[in-house]
Parts: C-alpha cells; structure tokens; sequence
C-alpha cells in the first residue's frame, strides 16, 4: 500500500467484516512531539487472545477466501520502518483498537494519503455503519460522527449522491484547513 489512508481503509474494512455497527478513527499528527498516530476502534465481535497473537503474522488468516493476511503486517512493517510500531488490543465479544505510531519526520514514513477520498468511501459504502472521524494536527482538530450527520438528515441516506458529495466536499475542505495547519 503506498499512503496511510490506504491502511485506514484495510482496517476499518476488517471491522465491518467483523460486525462492527460503530468504528471510531483518529488520526494525530503532532509535529512538535514528531508523532503520527493512527487509531482504529470498532465494536464488533473482537478475537481471542490467541487469534490476537497472530494478527501480524502474513501467513495467518481467519479468512476461506486467500491463506495471507497481509493487512496489519503491513501497517506493522510501515509503523516499524518510520520508527513505530503496531499494537492491536482485543475482547471477545467487545471489538479490536488497532492503534499505530509513526516519527513523523522520518525519511521512510509513508504519506497519509487522502483521508477525505477514504473517508467518503467508508461512510458512502457503508451508509449503515456509524464512523466516528477525528483528525488532529497539531492544536487543531476536526470532528465528523455519521450518528450525528444522520440525525440531521431525518431519514435521508447516507449514501444519496447529493448527501455523499456534501460528506465528501466537508472532508476535503477540512483536511485542506488542517493540513496547512
């Protein structure tokens, strides 16, 4: 995966395969700790202490379709290679916080990509699914929670091609206010 958004997506993606109704991202760059850190939090059904070992291992997967997970071990590699790291925090029956930390100045951290386009993709692909997106940089953040937008809207889909653009025009503008930040 060549930028960071593509991750979130993978993730977060994992999440709705698990039954997640709720997944929370955050995402903080603090330039003056030197710090990107990426948070994946979900409520679906979670794993085992053992199966929780293994995430990180290409060679495991709990998936019939391919006999790889490459997902997080690739997060993984990305977090180490930027001098990071992985964790991956899991209940049973509760959900799974995949959380990762980059140096944000180092030489070999991936880009963040475009959280606005992976974003859209999420809540316009799963308009049943509440996110909950929080960008931080620096002492700026930025907020969006679909319960909320959905309460708004009174009804209307998450996924109705005005309401999507409307998503995704929010998004960008506020990722282009942060990232000048």
């Amino acid at each position: 995966m060549n930028d960071l958004s593509l991750h979130i997506l993978d993730v977060a993606e994992n999440s709705i395969n698990a039954g997640a109704t709720l997944i929370r991202i955050t995402v903080v760059e603090d330039i003056f700790r030197d710090l990107l850190q990426i948070e994946i939090e979900d409520n679906g059904k979670g794993m085992t202490g053992e199966v929780a070992a293994r995430v990180t291992d290409p060679f495991y997967t709990t998936r019939t379709t391919r006999k790889v997970g490459l997902g997080l071990s690739l997060l993984e590699q990305a977090a180490q290679d930027a001098g990071g790291g992985l964790t991956v925090g899991s209940r049973e029956n509760e959900g799974t916080t995949v959380s990762a930390t980059f140096r944000h100045s180092h030489i070999d951290r991936k880009p963040l990509g475009n959280l606005a386009d992976t974003m859209t993709v999420l809540i316009v692909g799963k308009p049943d699914i509440d996110f909950v997106f929080t960008y931080r940089k620096n002492d700026r953040s930025y907020a969006l929670d679909t319960r909320t937008v959905r309460r708004e809207l009174e009804g209307i889909p998450l996924n109705t091609p005005s309401v999507a653009a409307a998503i995704k025009g929010e998004l960008e503008a506020a990722m282009e206010e942060l990232r000048d930040a």
